[in-house]
C-alpha cells in the first residue's frame, strides 16, 4: 500500500476531523487547515496531538494512530483549526501527513495544552516572538488574537530559516493580517501598525542575512527595529524552535535579565518544550 492510499484507508473514529484546504510551500513544509470540534476550547498558542492510522501490522492487522505534538496555528476565535507542518520523507507521520487532501480525515485528540499563552507572562509593554522554521506555528495563532494587542504596545515577530522559501507561510500570514478587515473590526483599527516583522535566513541569500542569536549578540536587530535590547521591566518573550534555537535564545533571554515562566507562575519569557523542529 502506498502513503497516499494509505492516507485514503484511515477509518472514521471519535477523534476524526476533516481536512478542508492544504498548502505546500516547499518540499519541505505544508499547512492545512481542518473542521474543529464544536466542544474545542483553546487559549491562542496551545498545541494538540494530531496524527492518522499507521499501516495494519503484518501479523494482527491491527492499526495503532501515530500521533505527534502540533501547535494550532489559528487563533482561538477561528471557526477551523489549522496546522503547519514539515515534511519528513521518512518519518512515521509526516512521510503520511504530507499526502492528505481536501476530504480526508485526520486524528484530533481535543485536549489544548502549551506554554506559549499569554498567562504565562507578566505584564510588559513589547512582546518579541522567536521562531525558527515550523516554530512559527503558535505565533501564527497569536498574531491574530485580540488579547495580543491589547496586552502590548509592540509587537516583534522574528523568524530564521535556512532559505528563503520557508519563509512564505509567515511573510504571507503577516500580510494576510495587515490587510485584513475583518481582523481590523475584531481587534480594532491600527492593530497592525504594532507588528515587527523581521525575517531572516542561514543558508541562501536574502534582504536579512544571519542567525538570530548573532544579530542580537551584535545589537544589530536592535537598531535595524528601532527599538531598545531587551529589558525585564519592559519586554516579553516566546520561544518556539528546534532544542539548539531554543537553548540559545533562552540563554541571551536570561542575559538580559529575563526570568522563565510557565502557567503556575508567570514571568518574562517562555519556551514551548513539548515538541520540537
Amino acid at each position: 500500500m502506498n502513503e497516499t492510499a494509505a492516507v485514503k484507508a484511515t477509518p472514521t473514529l471519535p477523534d476524526a476531523q476533516t481536512v478542508t484546504e492544504v498548502k505546500h510551500y516547499t518540499d519541505r513544509l505544508f499547512s492545512f487547515r481542518c473542521t474543529r470540534p464544536a466542544s474545542l476550547r483553546f487559549r491562542s498558542g496551545e498545541f494538540v496531538m494530531i496524527g492518522l492510522m499507521g499501516d495494519p501490522d503484518p501479523k494482527t492487522g491491527k492499526q495503532k494512530p501515530l500521533l505527534r505534538a502540533y501547535s494550532i496555528a489559528s487563533p482561538s476565535w477561528d471557526e477551523e483549526l489549522e496546522f503547519y507542518s514539515i515534511k519528513v520523507q521518512d518519518g512515521p507521520l509526516t512521510s503520511k501527513l504530507q499526502h492528505i487532501q481536501p476530504g480526508d480525515q485526520i486524528i484530533l485528540r481535543p485536549k489544548p495544552v502549551g506554554t506559549l499563552v499569554h498567562d504565562a507572562l507578566l505584564p510588559g509593554k513589547r512582546l518579541w516572538f522567536f521562531a525558527t522554521g515550523t516554530g512559527f506555528a503558535p505565533f501564527a495563532s497569536l498574531l491574530r488574537e485580540p488579547q495580543t494587542y491589547e496586552d502590548y504596545d509592540e509587537v516583534i515577530i522574528t523568524h530564521t530559516c535556512r532559505e528563503v522559501g520557508e519563509l512564505t507561510y509567515g511573510a504571507e500570514l503577516i500580510e494576510s493580517i495587515r490587510n485584513d478587515d475583518m481582523l481590523a473590526e475584531l481587534i480594532g483599527e491600527g492593530f497592525a501598525d504594532k507588528i515587527k516583522y523581521y525575517p531572516t535566513t542561514t543558508r541562501e541569500e536574502s534582504p536579512k542575512m544571519g542567525r538570530i542569536t548573532d544579530l542580537m549578540r551584535s545589537g544589530e536587530v536592535f537598531s535595524d527595529l528601532g527599538v531598545a535590547p531587551l529589558s525585564p521591566e519592559t519586554d516579553r518573550a516566546m520561544v518556539c524552535g528546534n532544542l539548539a534555537f531554543n537553548l540559545d535564545i533562552k540563554a541571551l533571554l536570561e542575559g538580559y535579565g529575563l526570568e522563565e515562566g510557565a502557567n503556575s507562575k508567570p514571568a518574562q519569557y517562555v519556551v514551548e518544550k513539548a515538541f520540537l523542529d
